[in-house]
């Protein structure tokens, strides 16, 4: 392993190998057969490699010593290296972690290729493009069958024509909010704004959203965001937000998506997207 590029294609490696058995072993701790998949070669042999990176050493041993029984052990022993490989792998991913580890929430940024961003916001919620530096996406809907009859799930948005109907720009600040009060659920749990924790909250927020530069733009689905660019969602809180809709009115496998807030960060080379959901 010789250069920045190979380490990045052997943690990207690992970190889809993780995931594939903490899918399999939750499967086998609810009772059901699962195939258990065996590591790929190319995995090994990039970290027998006398230049790998500590993280990736670190990561492939973590994965040889990982105990395959009982099943509880087994999920909750990969999922926990999933979720520190990700952490060490970028200060970024780290604090997309902290901020939006627990709740139900979509996170995605990918390339800006469009002249009309909503088409780059469209690839991101259909699932087309990669993270263009390779940092962390959360999407527990990626695999989820539900996305055979809505491909976009759990989102069904409208042509790209029609973003600007369903969204208002936000100042800076607002969008710091909108994202910080992510970290709550909708009608469960400590609204952010009680948090003692807040300014390490808004901290992250600030850190997640300066990825996009000091030019981005950020637009939200939330409708009080058209008198008020500058609204403070921390004050607010979750509940009670009005917005217009992206999410499926789809009743899919006994779930119903009933509420939600997104936000959108743009820039000359990047398009993001968050978005929290309430379901039930």
């Amino acid at each position: 392993m010789s250069t920045a590029d190979d380490d990045r294609i052997a943690l990207d490696l690992l970190d889809a190998h993780l995931e594939d058995l903490w899918r399999a072993a939750r499967e086998l701790q609810y009772g059901n057969r699962s195939v258990v998949p065996e590591a790929p070669r190319e995995l090994g042999a990039a970290a027998a490699d006398g230049v790998a990176t500590a993280l990736l050493r670190w990561g492939c041993a973590e994965l040889a010593g990982l105990p395959r029984s009982p099943a509880d052990v087994f999920a909750r022993s990969v999922g926990g290296t999933l979720v520190e490989l990700r952490r060490r792998r970028s200060p970024w991913n780290a604090a997309a972690l902290r901020l939006l580890e627990d709740p139900y929430v979509f996170l995605a940024t990918g390339p800006r290729r469009h002249g009309d961003w909503a088409e780059d916001v469209l690839a991101l919620m259909h699932r087309e493009v990669p993270d263009p530096r390779g940092w962390l996406r959360i999407d527990g809907d990626r695999t989820n069958d539900a996305r055979v009859a809505v491909p976009a799930y759990p989102f069904a948005p409208p042509p790209a024509a029609g973003f600007r109907d369903r969204l208002h720009e936000l100042e800076p600040a607002g969008a710091v909010t909108a994202l910080a009060v992510m970290a709550e659920e909708w009608g469960h749990g400590l609204p952010v704004r009680h948090r003692p924790d807040l300014d390490a909250l808004l901290a992250d927020a600030r850190f997640l959203l300066d990825r996009y530069g000091p030019d981005a733009q950020f637009w939200t689905n939330a409708r009080d965001a058209a008198s008020d660019p500058a609204r403070d969602f921390v004050r607010a809180g979750l509940d009670g937000t009005e917005v217009h809709g992206f999410l499926t009115g789809e009743y899919i496998k006994g779930l119903d998506l009933f509420d939600e807030l997104g936000l959108i960060a743009v820039s000359d080379d990047e398009v993001g997207v968050f978005w929290s959901i309430g379901a039930s």
